[in-house]
């Protein structure tokens, strides 16, 4: 299946409203709003047409095995639309919002949030955080004429799924994560490299990427064990890589991955013995905090995104004081600022104009970096280039940003990662 290219999507976008559901029950009201009431299926539901507000639903992880992104993509999303209404909200009017769960691919909690989402007529849906989620509801929601819209999806099927021209996302594709980490693992001096990942689109695609960048770079995967992420027990797995002795260990996965740190140690492979590297997946400040101190110390993982700026985290903690972890919040704080300049560009709510000026308002304009300030240059007649704070976000026909920077980051004596990256990496998605 090919991804649209630029006027094919614009095509795809006009024929999906012929695509639309009618509406049924729910709604948003006319202020930011986080709903937990029942709906009736998209099934009974139209596609949302415009109806003068822009109503966005989030379906991010509030329980699974990314449980963890959630606060932190949560709190980004709710920070710009406190931004936008505080500047007049979107044609005129406060954006509303309501708040799903997405679960995770062991649950029908995704499918089911997005048939309320649907019912309350959802003009874009931000999320999921998992890339396997996002797979399982994105006929559902680009059928129904719906943007959908990932701030941290990273697998690289998304570039070419069949979309309608409405899928966009924030993060970018694996093939950049995967060369940057690769890359460190052989400047780190690891000519032997064994790697776990969790057999999903995610895990397996980076895992692919990972393994192509570490060969070409002269070194050798002796041992890689594609693992179901719901095995009760990974011994077997771990015993693999403990046969091949290698001398840096890659970790893909999710929550699991602290099931297999405890093996890795049990079985004589700790991290001061050989090099552990994480993912954005597993990259987590509060999944192995309960386990002895050093377990993870010297531990490097890679992050999709620029350097969040010490005001942005306070402007977040603001609005979450409880927040530990900032992964994705800028890809959140940039998706609803997007679909909310593209809504004013395009002079309607409803999801498939705003695809259709998603891609003109992130590149090729004058720059802004400000809801507020792009909002007023559009009222003005100016063509707009936002440039976000997870980075300049200039989308591709793919709905891929083009050009992305990777975060390197370390762990210490507490099994935390430090807030400040070793290193940023920026490149182009493209190679």
């Amino acid at each position: 299946m090919i991804r649209i290219a630029p006027v094919g999507r614009a095509l795809a976008v006009v024929a999906a409203t012929s695509l639309a559901l009618t509406a049924c029950g729910g709604g948003g009201g006319d202020t930011a709003t986080q709903a937990s009431q029942s709906a009736a299926p998209a099934s009974s539901a139209p596609a949302a047409k415009g109806d003068g507000t822009l109503t966005l639903g989030t379906l991010l992880p509030q329980t699974g095995s990314l449980a963890f992104l959630g606060p932190p993509e949560f709190a980004g999303v709710d920070l710009a639309l406190k931004e936008i209404n505080e500047a007049g909200g979107v044609l005129g009017k406060p954006v509303a919002k309501f708040d799903t769960d997405s679960g995770d691919t062991t649950t029908n909690i995704a499918s089911q949030s997005v048939d309320k989402l649907l019912a309350q007529k959802a003009d874009a849906i931000i999320g999921a955080a998992s890339s396997s989620v996002s797979e399982s509801v994105i006929d559902k929601i680009t059928g129904a004429g719906v943007v959908h819209f990932s701030p941290a999806n990273t697998s690289d099927k998304f570039t070419t799924i069949e979309d309608k021209g409405l899928y966009f996302r924030t993060s970018p594709p694996d093939k950049l994560q995967g060369r940057v980490l690769g890359d460190l693992i052989i400047a780190d001096g690891n000519d032997t490299v064994g790697i776990m990942a969790m057999q999903d689109s995610y895990g397996t695609g980076l895992a692919d990427q990972v393994q192509k960048t570490v060969t070409d770079g002269g070194g050798e995967v002796v041992e890689r064990v594609d693992y179901d992420p719901k095995a009760a027990d990974f011994s077997a797995d771990v015993a693999k890589l403990k046969a091949k002795n290698p001398k840096g260990i890659v970790l893909i996965g999710f929550e699991e991955t602290a099931k297999v740190v405890q093996e890795l140690v049990k079985q004589g492979m700790p991290a001061d013995k050989h090099k552990w590297y994480m993912v954005d997946g597993n990259t987590s400040n509060t999944n192995y905090v309960k386990m002895p101190k050093g377990t993870l110390t010297g531990v490097k993982g890679t992050i999709p995104g620029a350097a969040a700026p010490e005001e942005f985290q306070k402007k977040l903690t603001g609005v979450n004081p409880d927040l530990e972890d900032f992964s994705y919040a800028p890809e959140s704080y940039d998706a609803a600022n997007l679909i909310a300049l593209a809504a004013e560009a395009a002079k309607s709510d409803a999801g498939v104009d705003i695809a259709t000026k998603l891609m003109e308002v992130s590149k090729g304009g004058t720059k802004c970096k400000s809801f507020k300030e792009c909002v007023d240059l559009l009222k003005a007649g100016t063509d707009i280039d936002y440039d976000g704070v997870s980075g300049p976000v200039e989308f591709d026909e793919a709905g891929d940003p083009a050009v992305a920077t990777i975060g390197i980051y370390q762990y210490g004596d507490d099994n935390k990662y430090a807030p400040k990256a070793l290193e940023y990496r920026t490149g182009n998605i493209a190679g």
